[in-house]
């Protein structure tokens, strides 16, 4: 393994890596970065979009024309008058209430097809729970404020990637590159990159983890600022994981391993038989 490898402008990798600006000749030893852009924007436009949208949407309804909700996660519990949230539960369930009691029903179904969008996605994805969602105008959020927290995590690791991100054949190796190379050289002289990669998502889940977690076993209860602290970075990591793995294409290295650039001089090994797999 060599301490330094020349790219074919003859810069040394120690003095790509040190740069700030990520001009080209990248780290990664490519005079460009599309696809590396295009993916980071893609999931910062998606998840931005939805991020502005869960406050955009109840401020423009009518002022409290969303009552209190309190649903399941993963399943439509508000799409119709006759949907499973609007009927009268137990008030000291686990799941749903008594609808009547907290505002009336509610049906996205019967909104405009933004509207419907956007409340049907957070009915879908989130249980909803009146007492853990924040209220704009009047009206209940599309998403608990955990998620709230997630959706702009997920926004921020798709920018971060777009302005630090690189492919580098494997998405372990796509992932490190927004450390710097300085960074992670001792990973790539102990070949600890997939440890690393694993452990930094273990770090970023602890605080979400943890949150829910005990709240889940204990009598503890979680309040809605550290819901949404501990749900952003939660969401940064699968932003962050996503990108990389949506930008790690060997075939931009016309299939050749020698090309990619990585700290301390290491160099990827292709197998005899390549695979499509980039891991």
């Amino acid at each position: 393994m060599k301490e330094a490898a020349e790219n074919e402008t003859g810069s040394t990798l120690d003095e790509i890596g040190s740069r700030t600006d990520m001009q080209p000749p990248f780290r990664n030893g490519l005079n460009e970065r599309g696809r590396e852009k295009k993916v980071s924007r893609w999931v910062l436009g998606i998840a931005g979009f939805y991020c502005i949208s869960m406050f955009l949407v109840p401020m423009m309804m009518p002022t409290d024309s969303v009552p209190e909700l309190s649903g399941r996660a993963n399943m439509l519990d508000y799409a119709s008058e006759d949907s499973w949230g609007n009927h009268n539960h137990a008030e000291e369930g686990e799941m749903g209430h008594d609808q009547s009691a907290h505002g009336g029903t509610f049906s996205w179904s019967e909104l405009n097809p933004y509207y419907a969008f956007v409340y049907a996605f957070g009915d879908l994805n989130c249980h909803q729970k009146h007492e853990r969602s924040w209220t704009v105008n009047g009206n209940q959020m599309p998403v608990c404020a955990r998620d709230v927290g997630i959706f702009f995590g997920l926004a921020l690791g798709g920018w971060w990637f777009s302005r630090r991100g690189l492919n580098r054949w494997t998405i372990r190796d796509s992932f490190l590159t927004l450390f710097s190379d300085s960074m992670t050289a001792p990973l790539y002289r102990n070949d600890r990159r997939l440890s690393a990669m694993i452990g930094t998502g273990i770090l970023f889940c602890l605080p979400v983890v943890l949150d829910g977690g005990i709240q889940a076993v204990t009598a503890y209860e979680s309040i809605n600022p550290i819901r949404i602290l501990t749900g952003i970075p939660f969401g940064f990591i699968i932003g962050w994981y996503l990108c990389a793995s949506l930008s790690s294409r060997p075939e931009i290295f016309d299939l050749d391993a020698s090309k990619v650039l990585l700290p301390s001089g290491a160099r990827l090994a292709t197998p005899e038989k390549f695979s499509d797999e980039s891991e």
